[in-house]
C-alpha cells in the first residue's frame, strides 16, 4: 500500500494546480446545478419515523377515514395573564377571526369559545397549504401573525398561533438559524484552535480549507442524490453534516499537515515531504474515513426512519472529505511549501508538546497495569450514571416546536386554560368486516368493554358524541330517518319531528363512524397524566385490552393511536435498531482495523475501548441532563448515534496511534516504540480531538432541541475521553502489557518474538537515540 500512496503523493504534487482548480470548478458547478439540501429535506411525519409494521402506523391507517390529510391545522389562542377576557378582548378576537378567514388558503375556521376560567379563547383553522415549513404554510403563518398587530387589541392581551401549521414553520426557521450559527461558530472555533496548534498563519487556513470546500460541495451533491437517486435525508442530517465534515475533515488535515511538518524538520524538501506524508499517513486517512462511511452505511438497515435517512447522506459527505484529504490538501501543501508553517521554524528542533506526551507516557508505562486498571474503573464509574434513568424524547411534549417559539408558548397557553385538550386523548379504532349500521348493537358492546379498561378515565363514541347520550334504538331510528350522519347539514331540515338535541347528537356521531360504516373510533382519556412514564408504559396493556374488546364484537383489525403510543413505538424501534446495528458496526470496523493494522489481537481491545467510552459518555449525559438538570430522561436517539459516531470517529485516533506504534516497533523495542509513537502523535491527537469535540460541543450549546443538545454533549464528551484517556494512556498501557501479541499473526509478531534485548551503547555501537528519540526529539 505504501507504493500506491507514494504514487498518489507524486500525482498530487505534479498536478497540484490542476487539482485545486478542478475542486473549485466542480464545487461551483454543483452549487449551481443541484438544489439546496434544505429544500429537499421533508418535514418529519409519523411515516418517516416508524416502519409500516409498527402498531402506530397500522392504527394511523385505520384512522384515515377520520383525517383530512389534505389540510394542515392550526390553533389561534388569545389570553390574559391576569383576569378574564373583557368585551373589548372578545371583539379583538372576533376581528382577528374575520381577518384570518379572508386570508388565502384558509378553508375553515371554527371558534372553540372561551375557556372555563374566562381568561382565554381559542379558534382552530384548516388550511390548504404545504407542510414543509418554507412554502405557502410559512407565508400564511406570517400573515396571521401580522394580523395580531392589526386588530387594535387592548393592552395586556396576547395572541399566539400554534398547532402543526405553526410548529412546522417555527421549527424550520429555528433549524435554519441554528445551522447558520453553528456553521459560523464552527469556522471560528476551528480556526482559533488550529492557530494554537500550529502557531502559524497559513497552516490553519490550508488545513481547514478542504473541509470548508467539501461542506459547500456536499450539500448540493447530497441534495442531488435525494432528488435523482432517491437517497433519504432528515432535518437533523443538515446539522450533523456540518459538524461531521468540518470535524472529520480537520482531523484528516491535521494528520497530514503535522506529518508534512515532521518530514520538513527531518530535512526533506517541501514537495518530497508532501509525498512522504501521503505515503505514510494516506492509508491512515483512508481507513479512518472508511470506518466512518461503513458505520454510516449500516444505518440503512435500521427500521427507524431518522437513522435510515442519515446514513447514506452523511456517508457521501465523508467520502468527499476523503477525496479532498488525499488530493486537495496535499496539492495546497505542495503549492505553499514551507510558507504554510511561517513564522514557526521547520528546522530541526525539539517539540515541546511531543516531549510532554513522551514524558507522561514514559512514567505511566512504568506501571501499565495500574494505569489500565484506574482507567477502566473511571470509565465504569461514569457509565453507572445511567442507573435510574430511562429513554425518552417524545412522550408528554405539548409542542414539537423550539423552546422559545410562538407556537410553543401558544401550546403552553392552551394547556393552562384548556386542561382537557392536554390530556393526550387516544383514538381507539375498530374496523368491522361489514357496515356497523347492519348491527349497531355492537357499538354499545364495544363502548361497554372499553369502559371496563382500568387505565381509561373517559370514553367518547357514537352513542355519546357531544355530551348527549343516544341509545342504540335512537341511533337506528335516526339513521333510518336521516341517512348517514356525515352528510347532514348543520341546520336541521324544516318540519322535522326530531328535536335539535337529537339531531345535533346524531350529526356529531358522524365524527366517530366512517362514511362506509365499517370503521368506528372511540376517543379515550387515560387516567395517568399524558406526560408521565406510567401513561407511556401503559400502552402495551391498553393495546391488549383493546384487542380483546375487538374480538368480543367480531372486529378483525383494531388499534390505538396517540402521542404516547407513537412514543412507545419509537422507543421500541430505536432499541431494536440499537441491538441490530451495534454488532454490525463493531464487526465492520474490526475488519477494517484488521486490514490496516495487520493484526487480529489489537482490533479486539480497540473495539472494547470504544465501547467503554460509549458507555461512559452515555452515563455522563445521564448525570448532567437527568440527575443534575432534571430532564425527563436520556433522549431515545442518543445511545444509537453516540455509539455509531464514537465507534467510527474514535477509530481515527486508533488507526493513527496504532499505525505509528507499529511503524516505530519495526526498528525499536516495543516499550520505547510506544513512547516514541505517543510523542509523535500525542500533539496531533490532542489537537484533532479538541477540535472535533469542539464542533460537537457547539451542538450542545446552540441546538434548539434536547435531542440535538444531548447528542452534541455526549459525542463531545466521548471524543475528549478518547483523546486524553483512551488513545494516549489506556491503549499504550495495553500495548505494553500484551507485548508481542499485539501484532499476531503479522510478521512483526515473529520479529518481536525473536528480537533480543537492546545492548547498552558502547564505543563501537551507536546510541539508541540515533535510531529514534524517547521523549520526542527529532531523529538524526
Amino acid at each position: 500500500m505504501d507504493t500506491v500512496y507514494a504514487a498518489l503523493g507524486r500525482f498530487d504534487v505534479r498536478f497540484r494546480y490542476l487539482i485545486v482548480v478542478a475542486w473549485i470548478v466542480i464545487t461551483i458547478v454543483c452549487i449551481r446545478t443541484f438544489p439546496s439540501l434544505s429544500s429537499v429535506t421533508p418535514s418529519a411525519t409519523i411515516n418517516s419515523f416508524l416502519p409500516a409494521s409498527a402498531p402506530s402506523i397500522q392504527a394511523a391507517t385505520l384512522a384515515t377515514p377520520f383525517q383530512n390529510t389534505r389540510y394542515v391545522s392550526g390553533s389561534i389562542v388569545v389570553s390574559r395573564d391576569t383576569g378574564q377576557l373583557t368585551p373589548a378582548d372578545q371583539a379583538a378576537m372576533d376581528r382577528l377571526e374575520q381577518m384570518t378567514r379572508a386570508l388565502p388558503h384558509v378553508k375553515t375556521l371554527r371558534d372553540l369559545s372561551t375557556s372555563s376560567d374566562g381568561a382565554a379563547r381559542q379558534a382552530v383553522l384548516q388550511a390548504d397549504v404545504s407542510s414543509n415549513g418554507t412554502g405557502t404554510d410559512a407565508t400564511l403563518v406570517s400573515a396571521i401573525r401580522e394580523a395580531f398587530g392589526q386588530v387594535n387589541a387592548p393592552a395586556g392581551l396576547t395572541f399566539h398561533l400554534t398547532g402543526p401549521l405553526a410548529i412546522n414553520v417555527d421549527t424550520q426557521n429555528a433549524s435554519q438559524t441554528t445551522r447558520n450559527v453553528l456553521q459560523y461558530l464552527s469556522f471560528l472555533l476551528i480556526i482559533v484552535l488550529l492557530l494554537v496548534a500550529f502557531r502559524a498563519l497559513l497552516a490553519p487556513l490550508i488545513t481547514f480549507l478542504p473541509a470548508v470546500l467539501v461542506l459547500l460541495l456536499a450539500s448540493p451533491v447530497i441534495a442531488g442524490a435525494v432528488t435523482y437517486l432517491g437517497v433519504q435525508a432528515a432535518e437533523i442530517t443538515q446539522l450533523l453534516l456540518i459538524v461531521l465534515v468540518l470535524g472529520a475533515g480537520t482531523d484528516y488535515g491535521l494528520f497530514l499537515t503535522f506529518r508534512v511538518r515532521e518530514e520538513l524538520r527531518r530535512g526533506l524538501a517541501p514537495q518530497e515531504a508532501v509525498v512522504r506524508a501521503v505515503q505514510t499517513v494516506g492509508e491512515t486517512i483512508t481507513f479512518s474515513a472508511l470506518t466512518v462511511i461503513a458505520a454510516l452505511l449500516t444505518l440503512i438497515l435500521a427500521q427507524f426512519g431518522i437513522y435510515r435517512s442519515m446514513g447514506p447522506a452523511l456517508a457521501i459527505g465523508i467520502a468527499l472529505m476523503l477525496l479532498a484529504g488525499l488530493t486537495l490538501l496535499p496539492a495546497l501543501l505542495a503549492i505553499f511549501g514551507r510558507a504554510v508553517f511561517w513564522p514557526t521554524s521547520t528546522q530541526k528542533r525539539e517539540d515541546v508538546e511531543a516531549s510532554l506526551w513522551g514524558r507522561l507516557t514514559g512514567r505511566l508505562m512504568q506501571r501499565p497495569a495500574l494505569t489500565l486498571g484506574l482507567g477502566v474503573v473511571l470509565f465504569i464509574g461514569l457509565a453507572l450514571g445511567q442507573l435510574g434513568t430511562s429513554l425518552g424524547g417524545f412522550g408528554g411534549q405539548s409542542s414539537g416546536g423550539p423552546t422559545d417559539a410562538d407556537s410553543t408558548v401558544g401550546s403552553a397557553v392552551i394547556a393552562a386554560h384548556y386542561p382537557s385538550t392536554n390530556q393526550n386523548p387516544a383514538q381507539i379504532l375498530f374496523q368491522f368486516p361489514a357496515s356497523i349500521w347492519d348491527d349497531p348493537t355492537r357499538l354499545a358492546t364495544a363502548e361497554q368493554g372499553l369502559r371496563q379498561i382500568s387505565t381509561l378515565q373517559t370514553v367518547l363514541g357514537p352513542l355519546n358524541p357531544n355530551g348527549a347520550t343516544l341509545t342504540v334504538a335512537q341511533l337506528i331510528q335516526l339513521h333510518q330517518q336521516l341517512g348517514n350522519p356525515q352528510e347532514l347539514p348543520a341546520i336541521p331540515p324544516l318540519h322535522t319531528s326530531i328535536s335539535p338535541q337529537e339531531y345535533n347528537a346524531y350529526r356529531a356521531a358522524g365524527q366517530y363512524i366512517s362514511a362506509d360504516g365499517q370503521t368506528v373510533q372511540f376517543v379515550a382519556i387515560l387516567k395517568d397524566s399524558s406526560s408521565s412514564s406510567a401513561a407511556l408504559n401503559a400502552i402495551p396493556a391498553l393495546r391488549t385490552a383493546v384487542a380483546q374488546v375487538a374480538t368480543s364484537v367480531g372486529v378483525e383489525k383494531s388499534g390505538v393511536l396517540s402521542a404516547n403510543a407513537f412514543a412507545y413505538d419509537i422507543t421500541q424501534t430505536s432499541q431494536s435498531d440499537l441491538s441490530l446495528i451495534i454488532p454490525i458496526v463493531a464487526v465492520l470496523i474490526a475488519v477494517l482495523l484488521v486490514l490496516v493494522l495487520r493484526s487480529l489481537i489489537a482490533p479486539l481491545y480497540l473495539i472494547v475501548s470504544v465501547v467503554l467510552s460509549f458507555l461512559a459518555a452515555w452515563g455522563l449525559v445521564a448525570l448532567v441532563f437527568v440527575h443534575l438538570a432534571g430532564s425527563g430522561g436520556v433522549q431515545f436517539i442518543l445511545p444509537f448515534l453516540l455509539f455509531v459516531f464514537l465507534m467510527a470517529l474514535g477509530s481515527d485516533y486508533n488507526i493513527l496511534v496504532m499505525r505509528r506504534i507499529r511503524e516505530e516497533a519495526l526498528v525499536l523495542p516495543l516499550r520505547i516504540a510506544v513512547r516514541e509513537a505517543i510523542s509523535r502523535t500525542g500533539g496531533t491527537v490532542t489537537a484533532a480531538g479538541v477540535i472535533l469535540a469542539g464542533t460537537f460541543a457547539l451542538l450542545a450549546v446552540e441546538g434548539n432541541t434536547d435531542q440535538v443538545r444531548q447528542v452534541g454533549f455526549g459525542v463531545a464528551a466521548g471524543i475528549l475521553m478518547d483523546t486524553f484517556l483512551i488513545r494516549t494512556l489506556l491503549i499504550p498501557a495495553l500495548v505494553v502489557l500484551l507485548g508481542l501479541w499485539n501484532w499476531w499473526p503479522a510478521p512483526l509478531f515473529r520479529k518481536s518474538f525473536t528480537m533480543p534485548a537492546p545492548e547498552a551503547p558502547t564505543d563501537q555501537t551507536e546510541p539508541m537515540l540515533q535510531i529514534g528519540p524517547v521523549f520526542g526529539k527529532e531523529r538524526s
